[in-house]
């Protein structure tokens, strides 16, 4: 059997029955890894020896007849912008190329006390500046059902590795769409929770008021189980919640029944792939059968959502890498003097689309643009933010599509800046309003997956896990493994 075609909560039932051992469901992991990363290339750092050592831990705390937690011996993977002590956090950057962190994440800390096995780092957009994982330092990650296509970003390689078997589950940081993007176009389940969920003490900041760590899975169930063992309140991060962390497994089985379902108009733009649009209508339908209300709404305010992001992330950027000087750690260019260094440092550092946002940020808070630009677009936020109250103050959720259509090409987009940002147009409001959203694969068109988004109110997280498994139950997509095409 190929173990690494397995979901977390159907290991978990083997290793408690003692039909398999941590060790193997590593071992095969790693062998799929070893077979096919060469081609997708979800990994820039790859921890074979430690997480057989994590494995054999949880296989002798089995032996002793302890428990453990659902996610104990699972094999997983980390976006590489989360802090791991004693291994290398790139943010797919030249400027942290060598960085060894000396201390975990919060959600490091949590995955090893839950026993989780971390398989390595993933690949991602640098400093997770982009919706393609072509902006990497280092490699491209590939789109496991189309090795020509992009998986999304800008935790592309964290949708790859688990939609390619080289991570049963994994994590990605999502900004403005970076985790429920690449679940769409990888056919993975993705969620985004609220902001504060989770904790961001040593995720490496891009937006800090957008930032947030979130699940990737291969069906619903396992995405509940991730989210719970890294959710809760951090003293460390002072933007995260102190409320109390349910079992995101407890309500699954609930169905629709009675829940109202908002499908806001905006979100069906103007160029949207019809195949797209028709698998996101047809799946509401069934879910209204299933006894679902069916209520549009509207939220005028989307429309500038894009600009508003850009503007208040790039700004956000702008300050939280100003810390990358070639000086305390990070890329040290040559130079004459400091200030030549430090120019060379950050030029020789930092790729093209990191200089780009860098730039605009710095410019949207320079003195006499600051009121114009960067003011304004927080004055819209609230406005987006308050389209969501009065949204959730009719519906239970909101279901709306991921993106405008299927994963494009590589290198279709990279020389057009804004066809590229309008890839999260759809993504983009629920991190401005701070709300939870999920990715769920609803169908294909042409053999390429596609995403719905299901939207809900700060922490609704259970709500959007019940509803997703509902319409996941009726379906066979998330038994669906990509078949994966071998590079020329």
């Amino acid at each position: 059997m190929d173990l690494f075609r397995l979901k977390a909560h159907e290991l978990q039932q083997k290793l408690s029955r003692r039909e398999v051992s941590a060790v193997e469901i590593t071992q095969s992991v790693l062998a799929r890894a070893d077979k096919v990363d060469s081609t997708i290339q979800s990994f820039i750092t790859r921890t074979p020896e430690a997480a057989l050592a994590q494995a054999k831990r949880v296989d002798e705390k089995l032996a002793r007849g302890e428990s453990v937690s659902p996610l104990a011996g699972i094999p997983g993977a980390l976006k590489d912008n989360m802090c791991t002590k004693g291994v290398k956090t790139t943010c797919a950057s030249k400027i942290l190329a060598n960085f060894v962190p000396p201390y975990d994440a919060t959600i490091t800390e949590k995955l090893a006390a839950a026993d989780a096995v971390i398989v390595g780092k993933a690949n991602l957009d640098e400093f997770a500046m982009g919706s393609s994982t072509e902006n990497s330092g280092f490699c491209v990650t590939r789109n496991p059902w189309d090795t020509e296509r992009v998986p999304g970003g800008s935790s592309g390689g964290s949708g790859a590795a688990v939609a390619a078997g080289e991570a049963i589950w994994s994590l990605g940081s999502d900004t403005g769409g970076s985790i429920r993007l690449p679940a769409a176009y990888c056919g993975v389940v993705g969620l985004k929770p609220t902001y504060g969920r989770v904790s961001r003490y040593g995720l490496v900041a891009y937006a800090s008021s957008l930032d947030q760590i979130g699940p990737f899975a291969r069906d619903v169930r396992d995405c509940a189980l991730v989210l719970g063992a890294i959710s809760g309140h951090d003293r460390r991060d002072s933007t995260s919640i102190n409320a109390p962390v349910p079992d995101y497994t407890a309500k699954l089985e609930a169905g629709v029944k009675g829940l109202k379902i908002g499908l806001p108009r905006e979100y069906f733009v103007a160029g949207m792939q019809p195949e797209v649009e028709a698998a996101i209508r047809r799946s509401i339908d069934e879910l209204v059968a299933m006894g679902a209300e069916l209520v549009e709404v509207s939220m005028p305010h989307t429309q500038y959502a894009l600009a508003t992001y850009y503007l208040i992330a790039t700004a956000e950027a702008s300050s939280n890498l100003g810390r990358y000087d070639g000086v305390g750690f990070g890329h040290r260019g040559e130079g004459g003097d400091i200030v030549s260094m430090y120019k060379r440092s950050r030029a020789e550092g930092f790729g093209p689309e990191v200089q780009r946002r860098i730039m605009l940020g710095t410019y949207a808070l320079s003195s006499g643009y600051y009121d114009a630009y960067y003011l304004k677009a927080l004055k819209v936020r609230t406005l987006i933010k308050q389209d969501f109250d009065r949204a959730f103050g009719q519906v239970d959720v909101l279901i709306a599509p991921i993106a405008p259509t299927t994963a494009f090409k590589i290198g279709e987009k990279v020389e057009d800046p804004l066809a590229m940002y309008l890839v999260d147009v759809c993504t983009i409001p629920s991190n401005l309003a701070g709300v939870p959203a999920l990715s769920l694969p609803c169908g294909f068109a042409d053999g390429l997956p596609i995403g719905m988004q299901i939207i809900g109110p700060h922490l609704s997280e259970a709500t959007l896990l019940q509803v997703a498994y509902t319409f996941e139950q009726a379906h066979d997509y998330h038994k669906q493994l990509a078949a994966i095409r071998e590079v020329d």
